[in-house]
C-alpha cells in the first residue's frame, strides 16, 4: 500500500474509514482504519491526530454496552496513533487519560476492577503508558495539579487494585510500570528533568496517595511466593521511588509551616491535599516504619536474588534520599543491608558492598548524629543478644549475625567512640566477646602431647623455619561454634574496633578484664591481639579511612604494657603438666620475687597447696600461654623492626617456651620466634640467637644462680642450642662450665635442672660434632681395613704363619677364658687396656690437645660417672641418655674415651643387673653404644660382668613370653626382652667375642626362635643369629642343624662315615619355620 506523506493525501485516504466508523462502531471498522493507518506517515498523522482520535473516542463514549473486542480493538488503534503522535494540548491529554481509565473502572459501589477479559486489562494498562510516554514538553505537567487530583487518584487506585488482584503476571507488572511513569519515576531518559519546584509540586500532590500506594504495594511484595519474582521487583522499586520522592530531605526542608491557601472554587479540592509539615512527617514516617519492617523482613530471605538486589537498592535509595526524615527506619534497613554483605549470590554482594562503601565516602553516618545513634543502639541490642544467639543458632545463623555485627561498626567507622565512650555499651559488647569467644578446654589431648629431648636435635634449622611456617597459628576448639568463618568474623570485629576506637581506652579496658578473672583472661589476651594488629592496619578490612593516623610511639607504649602483663610471673608461669618437677619450678617461681598484683593469682592459675590440678586447668593454662605467644608475635609483625628495642625483654621468655616440655607451647613459641625473625630482619631464627646471645647467656648465668629460675633458665639455653650452630659453643661455654660446678656443689638438690642442661649440651655437640667426626672415624677405619687385605692378598702366606695364627688362636682363646699360668700375668691382664693406654695417652695429650667440644663431652662424662648410682631413678634415666650422648661426642678420640669408659663400667654393670627394669633397658642402650664406639676393649669385661647375666634373664623369661597373649607386648619385661634380642647380636659382632660366649647367646637366644614367642621377639632373636652368621658361621650353621636339618648329607666315599645331626629325619616343630629360614640366608651368604 503506497505511503502518505502529506496531511491533504493522508485526510483523503483516512475520511471514509473515519466516517465509516463514526456512523457503525464494529470491530471490522476499527480495524479497516487500523489498517488505513499503516500507510501514514508519522508527520501527517500528527497533523490529522485530532481527526483520527474522534471517531475512536466517539465509539468509546456510545452509551450502552459494548463488546469487549470492540472496546479492546478502540483502545489498542487509539494505542497506536498516541505512539506515532505526541499529545500537545492539555485538554487533549486529560481527556483522553479519563476516557481510558474509565475503561477500566469497576462497576457503581464495587471496589474491585471491572470484571473484564486479561487481554483488554492489559490493552488499557499499555495504553495509558503510550498516553504518558506521548504527551509533549511541559503538557504532561498539566496532568499534575491540584485540580487533577481525583482524576490522578482514580487511575492510581485502578492500577492498585490490578496490581494486587489480579492473577496473571503479566497484568501485575504492566500496572505496576504503568504507576512508576504516573508517579514521574519511569526508568526510560525520555522524560525531561524536573526542576526542583515542579519537584515539590509533584510531591505534594503524590503525599495524598502515599498511605496508598505504600500499604497496597508492601502486601504485593509479601504476597504468595507463587506469583513471581518479577511483580516483587517491580513494587520494591515503585515503593523507594516514590517514598523517596515524597519523604525527600531537601522537599520537606523547604515545606512551610503553615499550610498554603487555594483559591474559593478549589475548597474542595485543598480538603484532598496533604501538608507536608513536621506532624506530617513524623506520623508519616511512623507508619512508613512497620511498613518498611515487615517488606524487609520478608524480601531480606526471598529465594530470588532479584528480589534481594532490589531491597539493596531500596536501603541505598532511602539512605540517600531520606536520611532525616526516615531515621527511624534505619534500624531496619541497615540490618538488611550489612546482613546481605555474605549472600550466597556474588551480584547481591558485590552491590551491597559498594553502597556500603558509598555510605561510608559519603561520610552519611559521620555527619548525621541521629543515625549514628541508632546504629549504636543496634549494636548495644545485637551485643546482649550475642551469647545467646551465639549458643542456639546454626553456623549459618552465627555468621548472618557476626556479619551483622561486624556491619554495624564499620557503618560507624570513626563515629564508633560514641559506643566506646558509654561505659554501658563497652561493658556490654566487651562481655559479650568474652562469652562468645570462650574456649572448650577439655581435649586431655593437649595436655598429653609432650615435647621429648632430641626430637628435634637432629633436624636442621633452616627446615625448621619453613616448618614452623607452614602452620603457625594453632587451631583453636571454641565451646560455642565451630565454622571457620565466624572466627574470621569475630577476629574482624576486634580489628575493626581497634582501627577505629580508642587505642588507650580499649587497651585499658580489655587488660582489665585480663587482670579480673581467670575465666576471662583468654579471651582477653586474644582481644588485645587483634586490637594491636587492627590499630596497626593488619588484615582490618573497613570501608573508609580513619580521621586521624595512629602514632607509633602510642602503638608502642600500648604493646609495651601488654608485653609487661603477660611476661609477668603469675601469667607466664602457669601450671600445664602434672609431672611434681614441673609443678615445683612454676610454683617456686610463683611466689618468688615480686608478688603479683590483686586478682592475677586466681584458682584457674594456682595450683591449690595440694596440688590438686585438673586436666582442664592445665588445658586453660596451656592455651592462656599460647594465645600469649602469638600475642607477642603479632606485636612483632606490627612493630616491624622497632621490636628490635623490645627484645630484652621478650626475646628471654618466649626462647623459654619454645623448651617447654608441653608440644602444643614449643610449637607455638617457635612460631612467634619465626614471626620476630621476620619483623626484626633476621634471615634465619639462628642468627636471632647468635646476634643476641650476649644478653641471652647473662641471662641464663644469672637465672642458674637462683633456685626458682634454674629450669626455665635449662630451657632457654636448651632452645638456643637446638636452634643455632658451632658458633655459639664459644659464648655459652662459660655457662656450661658455671653449670658443671654448680653441679658439684648440689648434687643432691637440683642434678635434675642441671642434668636437663647437659643433656641439650651435649644433643647440640652431636648435631654439630657428632656426624662429621663419626664419618671421619669410619672412613679411617675403612682405608685401614682396605690397605690391609689388600696387602694380605698381594702377599703369599707360608706354612710358618699359618702355624703363628693357631698359636695365637689357642692363646687368646686361653686369656679369655682365664687360664693364665700364674698371679701375675692374671692380675697385668686384668687391666691391659690401663696399662697399655696410660702412656700413649699422655703422650697423645701431650702432642694434641683435645677440642673444645670434646673436652667438654668428658667432663660431662666426669659428672655423669659420680651421678650414675643416685637414689633418684629419674636422675640415672637422664645420666644414661646424657652418658650415651657423651660417647657419641668423644668416639673420634678414642685415647681419651677408652679411660673414661672403663672409670664409667662398675657403675654401668651395676645398672644393668640390679636396677629398675627402666633403668636396665636405659643402661643397654648405652652399652650398645659404648660396644660401638669403643670395639674389644669392653670384651673381657662384658664377658665377666654381663653377658651371663643377660644370659640367663633371657633364659627365665622366655616360658613366660612363650605363654603370653597379645598384651604382653605393652609391657615393660617385653620391652627388655626385645631391646637385649636386637641389641645383643650385634654386641658380640662389635666385641668380637670369643666362642665360648658365642655359645652362651646362641642357646639363650635359640628358645626365641619358637613359633610360640611374640613374633617382635622371634624377628629379634634371627637378627641376632645373622650377627652370629659374621663372627662364627661354622658354629651357627652346625647349631642350626642339631635343631632341624632340612638336607641328609652322604659321604664323598664309602670309607668315610656317614653325617649324622641331631636335627636330621626330626618331624616339624615349632623350631622349623625360623631355622629353615635362616639356613637359608646363611647358604645365600656362601
Amino acid at each position: 500500500m503506497a505511503v502518505f506523506d502529506t496531511p491533504q493525501e493522508a485526510f483523503g485516504a483516512l475520511r471514509p474509514v473515519c466516517v465509516q466508523l463514526t456512523r457503525a462502531q464494529t470491530v471490522e471498522n476499527v480495524a479497516r482504519l487500523q489498517a488505513h493507518l499503516a500507510a501514514v506517515s508519522a508527520s501527517a498523522l500528527q497533523e490529522l491526530q485530532e481527526y483520527v482520535l474522534f471517531p475512536l473516542r466517539f465509539a468509546l463514549k456510545v452509551p450502552g454496552p459494548k463488546q469487549e473486542r470492540l472496546v479492546q480493538s478502540l483502545v489498542q488503534c487509539i494505542s497506536s496513533v498516541l505512539a506515532a503522535t505526541c499529545v500537545k494540548k492539555q485538554e487533549l491529554l486529560q481527556e483522553l487519560f479519563s476516557e481510558l481509565c474509565t475503561c477500566l473502572s469497576p462497576p457503581s459501589g464495587s471496589g474491585r476492577p471491572a470484571p473484564l477479559s486479561e487481554e483488554l486489562k492489559l490493552a488499557v494498562i499499555q495504553a495509558l503508558h503510550t498516553l504518558m510516554h506521548s504527551a509533549y514538553g511541559d503538557v504532561i505537567l498539566s496532568l499534575y495539579q491540584p485540580s487533577t487530583l481525583p482524576l490522578l487518584g482514580f487511575a492510581v487506585s485502578l492500577l492498585l487494585g490490578l496490581a494486587e488482584h489480579e492473577k496473571a503476571q503479566q497484568i501485575k507488572i504492566s500496572a505496576l510500570k504503568c504507576l512508576q511513569v504516573l508517579v514521574l519515576q519511569c526508568d526510560c531518559q525520555e522524560h525531561r528533568h524536573l526542576d526542583e519546584d515542579e519537584a515539590q509540586q509533584c510531591g505534594d500532590l503524590f503525599a495524598s496517595f502515599l498511605p496508598g500506594i505504600s500499604i497496597t504495594l508492601s502486601r504485593v511484595i509479601t504476597g504468595d511466593i507463587k506469583q513471581g519474582h518479577k511483580p516483587t521487583v517491580s513494587a520494591i522499586r515503585l515503593f523507594y521511588l516514590i517514598v523517596g520522592s515524597v519523604m525527600a530531605d531537601a522537599q520537606l526542608a523547604r515545606i512551610p509551616k503553615n499550610k498554603e491557601k487555594l483559591p474559593a472554587e478549589q475548597s474542595r479540592i485543598s480538603e484532598l491535599m496533604v501538608h507536608r509539615g513536621p506532624d506530617w512527617s513524623k506520623s508519616t514516617a511512623e507508619k512508613l516504619s512497620l511498613v518498611l519492617h515487615k517488606m524487609v523482613e520478608f524480601s531480606s530471605v526471598h529465594p530470588h536474588w532479584k528480589v534481594r538486589l532490589e531491597l539493596v537498592e531500596l536501603v541505598h535509595h532511602v539512605l540517600r534520599n531520606c536520611s532525616q526524615s526516615l531515621v527511624d527506619s534505619f534500624s531496619h534497613l541497615l540490618k538488611a543491608l550489612v546482613g546481605l554483605v555474605n549472600d550466597e549470590n556474588s551480584e547481591v554482594q558485590s552491590r551491597c558492598n559498594e553502597v556500603l562503601q558509598g555510605i561510608a565516602e559519603q561520610r552519611i553516618v559521620a555527619q548525621n548524629r541521629a543515625l549514628a545513634d541508632v546504629l549504636s543502639e543496634n549494636l548495644h541490642s545485637l551485643a546482649t543478644a550475642l551469647p545467646r544467639l551465639m549458643n542456639s543458632q546454626d553456623d549459618t545463623g552465627k555468621v548472618s549475625t557476626l556479619s551483622l555485627f561486624l556491619g554495624y561498626l564499620k557503618l560507624l567507622g570513626p563515629k564508633i567512640n560514641i559506643v566506646l565512650n558509654s561505659t554501658s555499651h563497652l561493658h556490654r559488647l566487651s562481655k559479650a566477646l568474652m562469652q562468645v569467644l570462650e574456649l572448650d578446654v577439655t581435649d586431655v589431648k593437649i595436655v598429653e602431647d609432650r615435647r621429648w629431648g632430641c626430637e628435634s636435635a637432629c633436624r636442621p634449622s633452616g627446615s625448621l623455619q619453613h616448618g614452623v611456617q607452614k602452620g603457625r597459628r594453632q587451631k583453636k576448639y571454641f565451646r560455642f561454634f565451630t565454622e571457620e568463618k565466624v572466627l574470621q568474623l569475630l577476629q574482624q570485629v576486634c580489628r575493626v574496633l581497634g582501627y577505629y576506637g580508642n587505642l588507650y581506652l580499649l587497651v585499658d579496658h580489655f587488660m582489665g578484664l585480663y587482670g579480673e578473672s581467670g575465666m576471662y583472661r583468654k579471651q582477653a589476651a586474644m582481644v588485645l591481639n587483634e586490637l594491636i594488629a587492627g590499630a596497626a592496619g593488619v588484615g582490618v578490612d573497613v570501608l573508609q579511612e580513619r580521621e586521624v593516623s595512629l602514632n607509633t610511639d602510642d602503638l608502642k607504649g600500648s604493646i609495651t604494657s601488654i608485653l609487661d602483663e603477660y611476661t609477668d610471673q603469675a601469667n607466664w608461669y602457669l601450671i600445664t603438666s602434672i609431672d611434681t618437677e614441673e609443678i615445683s619450678h612454676e610454683r617456686s617461681v610463683q611466689h618468688s620475687g615480686l608478688t603479683p598484683r590483686p586478682g592475677a593469682c586466681s584458682s584457674i592459675l594456682l595450683p591449690s597447696p595440694e596440688l590438686h590440678v585438673t586436666t582442664r586447668t592445665m588445658n586453660s593454662n596451656i592455651w592462656q600461654i599460647c594465645i600469649q605467644l602469638e600475642g607477642v608475635g603479632c606485636f612483632a609483625a606490627v612493630l616491624g623492626k622497632e621490636f628490635r628495642l623490645l627484645l630484652l625483654s621478650a626475646l628471654y621468655p618466649v626462647l623459654e617456651k619454645a623448651g617447654d616440655k608441653t608440644l602444643l607451647i614449643s610449637e607455638t613459641a617457635l612460631g612467634t620466634l619465626v614471626d620476630i625473625c621476620e619483623a626484626c630482619s633476621y634471615d634465619s631464627l639462628q642468627r636471632l640467637i647468635n646476634e643476641n646471645s650476649d644478653y641471652l647467656v647473662n641471662g641464663i648465668s644469672l637465672n642458674l644462680r637462683q633456685l626458682a629460675h634454674q629450669a626455665h633458665a635449662s630451657q632457654v639455653l636448651d632452645t638456643m642450642l637446638r636452634h643455632s650452630d658451632a658458633s655459639l659453643l664459644p659464648l655459652v661455654e662459660d655457662v656450661i662450665q658455671d653449670v658443671l660446678s654448680t653441679l658439684d656443689q648440689s648434687y643432691n638438690n637440683q642434678a635434675s635442672t642441671f642434668l636437663r642442661v647437659l643433656h641439650s649440651v651435649m644433643a647440640a655437640l652431636v648435631q654439630w660434632f657428632g656426624s662429621s667426626c663419626g664419618e671421619k672415624h669410619r672412613q679411617r677405619q675403612a682405608a685401614e681395613w682396605q690397605s690391609r687385605t689388600l696387602s694380605q692378598g698381594q702377599q703369599m702366606v707360608t706354612r710358618q704363619e699359618v702355624e703363628r695364627f693357631f698359636l695365637d688362636y689357642v692363646r687368646q682363646k686361653q686369656i679369655a677364658e682365664g687360664n693364665l699360668p700364674d698371679a701375675g700375668d692374671e692380675e697385668a691382664d686384668e687391666i691391659p687396656p690401663l696399662a697399655k693406654l696410660e702412656p700413649n695417652d699422655s703422650a697423645t695429650e701431650g702432642e694434641t690437645s683435645l677440642p673444645s667440644h670434646a673436652q667438654l663431652a668428658k667432663d660431662v662424662m666426669e659428672r655423669c660417672i659420680h651421678l650414675l648410682s643416685d637414689g633418684n631413678l629419674r636422675v640415672r634415666l637422664k645420666v644414661l641418655d646424657v652418658l650415651e650422648l657423651c660417647v657419641t661426642v668423644l668416639h673420634p678420640h678414642g685415647n681419651h674415651l677408652l679411660p673414661m669408659a672403663h672409670r664409667v663400667w662398675p657403675a654401668l654393670v651395676t645398672r644393668l643387673i640390679s636396677d629398675d627394669p627402666l633403668a636396665v633397658l636405659r643402661a643397654f642402650k648405652v652399652l650398645c653404644t659404648l660396644a660401638q664406639k669403643c670395639g674389644d676393649f669392653l670384651r673381657q669385661r662384658f664377658s665377666k660382668d654381663v653377658l651371663p647375666k643377660l644370659t640367663s634373664s633371657l633364659l627365665s623369661q622366655a616360658p613366660a613370653s612363650a605363654r603370653a597373649g597379645p598384651v604382653y607386648n605393652h609391657t615393660l619385661a617385653f620391652k627388655l626382652q626385645l631391646a637385649v634380642l636386637q641389641g645383643l647380636g650385634s654386641l658380640c659382632e662389635k666385641l668380637d667375642m670369643g666362642e665360648s660366649d658365642l655359645n652362651k647367646v646362641a642357646d639363650a637366644c635359640l628358645i626365641y626362635l619358637s613359633a610360640k614367642q611374640p613374633m617382635k621377639l622371634q624377628e629379634a632373636a634371627q637378627s641376632v643369629f645373622l650377627h652370629l652368621m659374621h663372627v662364627d658361621p661354622d658354629s651357627t650353621w652346625l647349631l642350626l642343624n642339631e635343631v632341624c636339618c632340612p638336607h641328609q648329607y652322604e659321604p664323598p666315599h664309602t670309607s668315610l662315615r656317614p653325617v649324622k645331626l641331631s636335627g636330621m629325619g626330626r618331624q616339624r616343630n615349632e623350631f622349623t619355620d625360623n631355622v629353615l629360614l635362616l639356613l637359608e640366608r646363611l647358604q645365600q651368604r656362601e
